[in-house]
């Protein structure tokens, strides 16, 4: 099965129970280090939203419009319901349409690492386009270490992973027109991921 077949059938089957989980996690000290650099109002893309619970959720809460892009349709329909304060649309990250200078931020929880590695480059650079100068992007882009491309059960559905080193991903992300701010390896949920804080160069 194609890797991205893998991805949507596998989070439209587990939308409910991944929900569940995700929604546990503690993300809220994260996502407020994103904000601080963010005026109210603000227009925020939310790649791989999920069912927008917490982070679509919490920006709407704060005063942001926030755009919503997932292309499970399970997801996407508990986001619309979780939400109902966001725009959600149904689309792959890896050929995101907007126009450019559409947004002045963007966050990513836990989507990114389920692209094979060789296309982040172009997600970056397509981000480059569509955020605004000066824009401030929130992902986790990779985990501790490489991956080559992994599949396995998740949940109990076939899963599948993919990225570099965290070295390797910042290098890919400068390379792509943003200034790194911060970027750590984080324990949250139990699982650790790398994340970074960026801010796109124009």
């Amino acid at each position: 099965m194609e890797k991205s077949r893998i991805v949507k059938s596998g989070y439209s089957k587990i939308a409910l129970k991944y929900h569940r989980q995700r929604g546990k996690y503690p993300n809220i000290k994260l996502i407020s280090r994103f904000i601080r650099h963010i005026p109210k109002a603000s227009r925020i893309l939310d790649l791989g939203c999920g069912a927008g619970v917490p982070i679509s959720k919490f920006l709407v809460g704060n005063g942001y419009q926030v755009t919503g892009v997932d292309f499970a349709d399970g997801m996407l329909k508990l986001a619309r319901k979780n939400v109902p304060g966001a725009k959600f649309m149904k689309m792959d990250i890896t050929n995101l349409k907007f126009k450019p200078n559409s947004f002045d931020g963007a966050v990513s929880f836990y989507a990114i690492i389920h692209v094979p590695r060789k296309k982040h480059p172009k997600i970056y650079k397509r981000l480059h386009k569509i955020l605004r100068p000066h824009a401030i992007m929130l992902l986790n882009a990779s985990g501790t270490n490489t991956w080559e491309e992994y599949t396995d059960d998740y949940m109990g559905v076939p899963m599948f992973w993919s990225f570099y080193n965290p070295k390797k991903t910042l290098r890919i992300i400068r390379n792509e027109g943003f200034k790194i701010l911060w970027g750590d390896v984080l324990k949250l949920g139990g699982e650790k991921q790398f994340w970074v804080l960026a801010e796109n160069k124009k």
